[in-house]
């Protein structure tokens, strides 16, 4: 369940980050600093296409792929949500 979760704040951070500021230099900072803080936990995939990717690849488990997926998606429309709630 850790590994779910640090998915979904990972990818509610970084999509947050990309709404948010538009700024290449942000976001690859923010990328770099998530797939750090995270890759020991989840493997810090934060996008459906990489999992899908690593799955493929035998790196991560068939069984994990759907729960990644829905993780990273909700944190996707989470960073949505809070940027229009706190857009000015």
């Amino acid at each position: 369940m850790q590994k779910y979760l640090a998915e979904f704040l990972g990818t509610l951070f970084f999509v947050y980050v990309i709404l948010a500021t538009n700024n290449p230099l942000a976001i690859g900072l923010t990328l770099t600093l998530v797939i750090f803080l995270l890759q020991k936990i989840s493997g810090a995939y934060i996008n459906p296409a990489t999992t899908i990717a690593m799955v493929s690849n035998g790196k991560l488990g068939t069984n994990d792929l759907i729960p990644y997926i829905i993780a990273q998606v909700f944190g996707g429309l989470a960073a949505l949500e809070i940027y229009k709630k706190w857009k000015l």
